[in-house]
């Protein structure tokens, strides 16, 4: 069954297994299905971790944006990750718990919550489904012991292994796998092959793991890779549309589930049409450090007074398959373009009034159920010549293997542009952020007025003081005027003169 053409220009992505660009094409054109792999909730999600979830965001919004509705699922790891990501160490779920005196349910559930926080604060959409590793453990003994019939299997005292050797272009994803790579999985007596790694890991003789099952290959539990392959099967088929991640999972964890995948179904399927990932954020500067203090996550972002939007600003500058690399500088620079932006658009608004269109999005936008398509048709009705035209760059900018650093300054454009009018201008912003995420239909400048940590002085204080500094400079008194522009400035705070509403902004220090 061929698919009706898509909005705009035909989309292409890069496939990593393919190493090509390819025009994209749903299996179902009625739904795409997308499968990200989810986090470990061990600990609270790094600033380089949750730049995977911006990039897998704006994928699925430029599906949404050109007329595909979208089954993503999203897994939750709460057993089987172990502290390296080849098969040795202990595993994480176990070693968190430990030190935190809790329960592994408990730890986990902290953190999944402190996760979903995270990507609300983002404005990342959240999945159809977050599929929980420890709700499909015998989903996952089923699925190792269809592979085991199938020969691709052996036992060891340790576990259930899965022999490499067994299918064609086992790593075939990863390109070159040189000795760095495969040094990272774990030796273990009685191996056959070097990459081999574990379907299911019995426990030690003796020992009792908070999180264990009973399963045919004794009491213990599933193999990190496992999961994968399991819930993204059981719930988007054994052939599904687009598998992303981060490039670290390229080397191992996604060719391990390839293999899998290829094992369970006796075919060389693997799995997803389109393999997608991410390229590192890259901390040259030892800036995210933890142990010094620095931003390693998005909270630690928001204590110095950045607004979370900054850091998806900043994300979205960077090509997704390029490293980006992060700097105190650089996500002052985002803070700072984002501000712009948001005064542009509250000016925007401030223009073009709340016409009737704007508020039918508001009360069916999307976070509402209304899909993209439906939005989409009603805030470009009616656009002129140039407003299409500016509209056509933008979708070929994301139609390109999501190019939004070329989709940024259309949007700019969009709402700076005099010669288009107001209200096409505002149609143009609300189509635009609905693939970009910015929320600029609804945020102010005065929203990304977050206190730092540390600031010994609150707004009352801040707002006396103004009022002080307005009624010297009414009266001419300049000394006093600057005294107390002074005085602010030494608590933290700057004084915005002839800023309207917004006479003051907290100092961000990075």
């Amino acid at each position: 069954m061929t698919h009706p053409a898509p909005l705009g220009a035909p989309l292409s992505l890069f496939d990593s297994l393919s190493r090509s660009m390819r025009v994209f094409e749903p299996i179902d054109p009625t739904m795409v299905r997308l499968y990200s792999c989810g986090p470990t909730v061990y600990n609270f999600a790094h600033l380089g971790n949750l730049r995977a979830y911006v990039f897998t965001d704006t994928l699925r919004r430029t599906l949404n944006w050109k007329g595909w509705p979208v089954n993503h699922v999203i897994n939750i790891t709460d057993v089987g990750h172990l502290t390296s990501d080849a098969d040795e160490g202990d595993d994480k779920m176990e070693a968190a718990a430990r030190k935190a005196a809790k329960t592994i349910w408990e730890v986990a559930a902290f953190y999944t919550d402190a996760f979903k926080a995270d990507l609300a604060a983002l404005n990342i959409t959240s999945p159809t489904i977050w599929s929980v590793a420890t709700d499909h453990i015998q989903d996952m003994i089923d699925f190792a012991r269809v592979i085991e019939r199938g020969g691709a299997t052996y036992e060891l005292p340790s576990g259930l292994y899965f022999d490499t050797s067994k299918v064609a272009d086992y790593g075939r994803l990863a390109g070159s796998r040189g000795p760095e790579t495969v040094g990272r999985i774990a030796e273990v007596e009685g191996k056959r092959n070097a990459a081999d790694f574990a379907l299911w890991r019995r426990s030690t003789e003796g020992e009792r793991r908070q999180m264990e099952w009973m399963s045919p290959w004794g009491p213990g539990a599933p193999g990190w890779h496992l999961e994968c392959s399991v819930m993204s099967m059981k719930y988007l088929g054994r052939q599904f549309d687009i598998h992303t991640g981060g490039i670290d999972h390229r080397e191992i964890h996604h060719c391990n589930e390839i293999a899998q995948n290829q094992a369970f179904t006796c075919s060389d399927a693997s799995g997803a049409n389109f393999w997608m990932h991410n390229n590192f954020l890259v901390d040259r500067g030892g800036k995210m450090s933890k142990s010094k203090g620095g931003f390693a996550t998005l909270a630690s972002v928001t204590t110095k007074g950045v607004h979370p939007l900054a850091y998806r600003l900043l994300c979205l500058s960077a090509h997704y398959r390029s490293e980006l690399e992060f700097s105190p500088e650089a996500l002052s620079a985002a803070l700072t373009r984002l501000g712009r932006l948001i005064l542009a658009a509250e000016a925007l608004r401030e223009t073009a009034g709340t016409p009737d269109w704007l508020r039918v999005v508001e009360e069916t936008g999307a976070t509402k159920g209304a899909p993209f398509a439906y939005q989409r048709a009603t805030v470009e009705q009616g656009l002129g010549t140039k407003a299409l035209d500016l509209l056509a760059r933008f979708d070929e900018a994301l139609s390109a293997d999501l190019m939004v650093p070329q989709a940024l300054p259309l949007l700019e454009t969009a709402l700076t542009e005099k010669s288009i009018p107001a209200e096409e201008r505002l149609r143009l912003v609300a189509s635009m952020d609905l693939a970009l995420g910015l929320d600029l239909l609804r945020a102010r400048r005065i929203d990304l007025r977050i206190k730092p940590d540390g600031a010994t002085i609150d707004e009352e204080e801040i707002e006396r003081l103004l009022d002080q500094r307005q009624s010297a400079r009414a009266a001419k008194d300049y000394a006093e005027s600057d005294r107390l522009r002074d005085l602010l400035a030494e608590r933290g705070v700057v004084a915005m003169d002839g800023a309207g509403a917004m006479r003051w902004d907290w100092r961000i220090e990075l």
